[in-house]
């Protein structure tokens, strides 16, 4: 008999709620060995806590070692530090983790897109080391490791040859932040030399966005510093239908956080209208990486049979199902 995980369910902001019932609903429907414990992050529960990110709700992670979270706002320029980031780093959850995959039945400009975004998840701009020198002067440091580095690409490599992967990319701008993106690169390459049957390759941050509104199908594998890898990993959601319907992990040696990467659109929460896919396919990614992959594999067929029969789909893609009605055919698909 299968060993029952405990799952810490952290629900967010918005429209969290609502999607993460649907997906618990879908998970009970697959009958997996899975038990959910409720904890509270994002900027709904500040005032019960006084912080964005209980202390409780990480000692829950840790004691789990698996969570699967709807998503939580941040207050742009100003306001507590954002919760994602600081689960980040209080977990040391060094990769954030975004495949993006063609949809069925999802019309876009591309059809055949198949890749992953690997990203570094505690370095560099986006780690957020900034002050002020003198008023009307900030400074912001970017600071790359070669431990982080050399991890980040190990992840990516392994990544790529575990799941049958042709080619890793690694993107940079070291031909004018020579040093540190210099480095970065150093590692990709000290890396790469261990897994001959991955085809290694360097491209430009700039020049590599323009080859993906060209053609993302000669990409596969994507490995980026912090801050170039949360800009790209949302444009290449772009090239597939957006944030509503891509998986996002953020993945560390001892835990790691299954979430949907969209916003918590305000503007709908309550209203029972949005859409639950990219969670939904969040907690596919969950059921893989529990070794769970037959339930993952059911699951995934489910969502795309619903796609690709065009009769039940949300209103951000142009249909007029309930997150409910749309949620029910998933496991009418099961």
């Amino acid at each position: 008999m299968a060993t029952t995980r405990t799952v810490t369910i952290i629900n967010g902001d918005g429209i969290g709620p609502e999607v993460m019932a649907a997906t618990v609903r879908v998970l009970e429907a697959l009958k997996v060995p899975l038990d959910f414990e409720y904890k509270d992050a994002g900027t709904e529960v500040v005032a019960k806590y006084g912080t964005n990110l209980p202390h409780e709700t990480v000692e829950a992670v840790l004691r789990s070692g698996i969570a699967l979270k709807g998503p939580t706002g941040t207050v742009v320029g100003g306001g507590l530090p954002s919760a994602n980031v600081g689960l980040r780093k209080r977990l040391d959850l060094y990769s954030s983790l975004r495949p993006v995959k063609s949809v069925p039945n999802v019309k876009t400009r591309y059809e055949g897109v198949d890749l992953v975004v690997v990203r570094e998840n505690t370095e560099s701009l986006y780690a957020g080391l900034e002050h002020i020198i003198v008023p009307g002067v900030v400074e912001s440091l970017k600071i790359i490791t070669e431990k982080a580095s050399t991890r980040i690409a190990r992840f990516a490599f392994e990544y790529a040859r575990k799941h049958g992967r042709k080619k890793v990319t690694a993107v940079h701008k070291a031909n004018i932040m020579k040093l540190s993106d210099g480095l970065f690169l150093d590692c990709c390459r000290k890396v790469g030399r261990e897994f001959p049957d991955v085809t290694y390759e360097e491209v430009i941050i700039d020049n590599l966005a323009m080859q993906l509104v060209k053609d993302p199908t000669r990409f596969d594998v994507l490995v980026a510093e912090n801050f170039y890898g949360d800009v790209l990993s949302d444009l290449c959601a772009g090239l597939v239908g957006g944030l509503g319907v891509v998986p996002g992990a953020n993945i560390g040696e001892r835990t790691a956080v299954f979430e949907a990467v969209h916003g918590t659109a305000p503007d709908i929460a309550g209203k029972g209208i949005a859409n639950p896919t990219a969670l939904m396919m969040s907690a596919v990614m969950m059921l893989d990486h529990l070794e769970m992959g037959e339930a993952a594999r059911r699951m995934e067929n489910a969502i795309f049979k619903v796609y690709g029969s065009g009769e039940v789909r949300t209103g951000d893609l142009g249909g007029k199902a309930t997150t409910r009605e749309f949620t029910d055919a998933i496991i009418a698909a099961l």
